[in-house]
């Protein structure tokens, strides 16, 4: 009897409040420039990934299972841009600091499936360069679509079902010391913090999450590039070597871009201001989506010649226009 009481005691209590507050940053004047800045690195983000897409689509000769991989992570990063920059904008420029439950659950699960999925198409990525310099003569046996599509499927399956196992574990909590989440959007660290109830899965999901979507994947992109220098360590002739090592450019660009901005913040950690560490998590947030198809612009003559090939079909000649 006395462990029903408990057990309807504990049912009682649980508090699912109708909505959070995001707090966003506290005591910084003029933030609405920050906001338009935002903004900014937006629309560029959803103009590159967009062109990049089409680029890939529109040219046969682009159909291989690289840019596969290089298609799938322009759409991650036109949907992780689109998730979050405009709830952002319309919560701090629009003064919308209040977000229902179920919204922000929604709202955390495609920001943490994008962030994952950006990390796994880099592992996609590092697996291409890495059978193309280590077995060049069975790269097309290696890198072919059925593989390459399968790899991507599973990232996107074993993304979707962490993420909403963490949901599924923040739906059993009860928030009854604040609603208030101190950060820029739906942080499921912030909110299990939150709860007055037992949140201990919720704390070893927290810790298992970043090991499994970032330093795991990181671990292996370092890995495989130590065997590709080994590789190319045995290579004699230095023009082979240098050759090689400029089709991992692009890709090298992107890790860079990536995981030192994620770094810094992990190692620093609670040292950081509160204010500097939303700054830092909201542009890596959005820093590489815009950048990622700029790299690839910049760096892969291939789609640099299929922009110049379709800009030429477009526009008529001078020829034709007399």
């Amino acid at each position: 009897m006395e462990l029903f009481n408990s057990a309807f005691r504990k049912n009682v209590s649980f508090v699912r409040p109708p909505y959070f507050i995001i707090s966003g940053f506290v005591g910084l004047p003029n933030m609405k420039y920050y906001y338009v800045f935002l903004f900014f690195v937006f629309f560029i983000s959803v103009l590159g990934n967009t062109v990049v897409m089409a680029v890939i689509y529109l040219d046969h000769n682009l159909r291989t299972p690289k840019y596969l991989a290089v298609f799938n992570l322009a759409f991650v990063d036109l949907m992780g841009s689109c998730a979050l920059v405009p709830k952002v904008l319309d919560i701090f420029l629009f003064n919308h600091y209040y977000i229902q439950y179920n919204d922000c659950l929604t709202f955390l699960f495609f920001c943490y499936t994008c962030l994952s999925m950006q990390a796994f198409n880099l592992v996609a990525l590092c697996y291409d360069r890495l059978m193309a310099i280590m077995f060049p003569l069975h790269y097309q046996v290696k890198v072919t679509h059925k593989i390459m599509f399968s790899l991507i499927a599973s990232f996107w399956l074993f993304a979707v079902l962490s993420v909403l196992t963490a949901i599924g574990l923040l739906t059993r909590l009860s928030f009854c010391k604040s609603v208030v989440i101190n950060s820029y959007f739906c942080d499921h660290g912030l909110l299990y913090e939150l709860a007055c109830n037992d949140n201990l899965p919720n704390v070893v999901i927290g810790f298992l999450l970043p090991f499994l979507i970032l330093w795991l994947p990181m671990g292996f992109i370092l890995s495989s590039y130590i065997c590709i220098a080994y590789t190319l360590g045995k290579v004699a002739v230095a023009q082979e070597r240098v050759k090689a090592l400029k089709t991992c450019t692009a890709h090298l660009s992107l890790v860079a871009i990536y995981f030192i901005p994620i770094l810094i913040t992990f190692t620093l950690g609670p040292e950081i201001h509160p204010n500097a560490r939303i700054i830092n998590l909201s542009l890596t947030s959005v820093f590489p989506p815009m950048l990622n198809p700029i790299v690839y612009v910049l760096y892969t003559q291939e789609i640099q010649l299929s922009i110049k090939k379709n800009l030429k079909l477009n526009c008529p000649s001078q020829d034709n226009i007399n």
